[in-house]
């Protein structure tokens, strides 16, 4: 069993030192870029997520608004491949 991990490993290995440098995604310096922007704004939006969370309020009118803010944060950060930490 523990063999074939092994050959899957060498194979893996094999075709990533046969694909050429500029191919490789995690080494296009774009990419790194945009992911980097992607974690950043991910991590202003869980910000802005929890601010709306921690506020308490009795009037039915700001409640309403910050459900329809949560709701709009919550869309955009699943458009960004986040999903709720429990």
């Amino acid at each position: 069993m523990s063999k074939g991990w092994e050959s899957k490993s060498v194979e893996e290995q094999q075709a990533e030192a046969v694909m050429p440098k500029a191919a490789r995604p995690e080494d296009d310096p774009a990419v790194k870029a945009a992911e980097a922007d992607r974690k950043r704004r991910i991590q202003a939006l869980e910000m802005t997520r929890e601010r709306v969370l921690s506020e308490r309020t009795s009037s039915p009118h700001r409640r309403s608004a910050l459900e329809l803010a949560l709701a709009t944060i919550e869309r955009e950060l699943e458009q960004l491949g986040w999903s709720i930490k429990l």
